[in-house]
């Protein structure tokens, strides 16, 4: 039994990424495994919240609880795709890679998976409207995330969540599996050692 695809989304928060993942699930022309990091990390605040005493002996900056508890989750994120896509499963990866350090940890952790590596593009003006929309992110989050998480130039498929909507975005998505053309980009960004801007 062969690898399943990962097909990683790269974009920013309120970018898309969730509405075309949606969407390439409900076409279920290929079966696919949604996995988005904030799930594990809201999973993880539910447990720390049912299972952590209410009241803490010393305070914790939140900085430092970051610092603790972020790579291990992100690492047991990695580890959950890693596994399913051994697996024989296809993976949507829906997650904002933008920092050096974690470009470098998922090149590393997928560098032998068969990685469809798509910009999910969206202006600033876009991502800060959206923002406000939904009422549920931070203000200003996409705005701080776009310089680093658009500083790829090269893809193996770019969709413009401006232009088309998450239907035609799984359509392109889906077309271009179909197409048995090589996922290049991936191995190409992981050959040079590519780190994010």
């Amino acid at each position: 039994m062969k690898q399943g695809i990962l097909v990683f989304l790269n974009g920013t928060s309120s970018s898309g990424k969730t509405s075309i993942s949606t969407e390439l699930i409900n076409q279920k022309e290929i079966l696919f495994y949604h996995l988005s990091i904030d799930d594990f990390f809201n999973n993880y605040n539910e447990f720390i919240n049912n299972k952590f005493p209410d009241e803490s002996i010393r305070e914790v900056d939140d900085q430092v609880v970051a610092q603790i508890l972020d790579d291990s989750i992100i690492s047991v994120y990695y580890s959950t795709i890693k596994l399913l896509s051994e697996m024989g499963f296809n993976v949507i990866v829906d997650t904002v890679i933008n920092n050096d350090k974690r470009f470098n940890e998922f090149l590393d952790q997928f560098f032998d998976q068969p990685t469809l590596f798509i910009g999910v593009i969206c202006s600033k003006e876009e991502l800060i409207r959206r923002e406000q929309a939904r009422g549920d992110r931070k203000i200003g989050l996409a705005a701080s995330q776009f310089i680093k998480v658009y500083c790829f130039n090269e893809y193996d498929l770019e969709v413009n969540t401006e232009e088309l909507n998450p239907i035609e975005c799984a359509e392109k998505i889906l077309s271009f599996i179909k197409s048995n053309k090589d996922y290049s980009v991936f191995k190409k960004l992981s050959k040079r050692n590519v780190s994010v801007c």
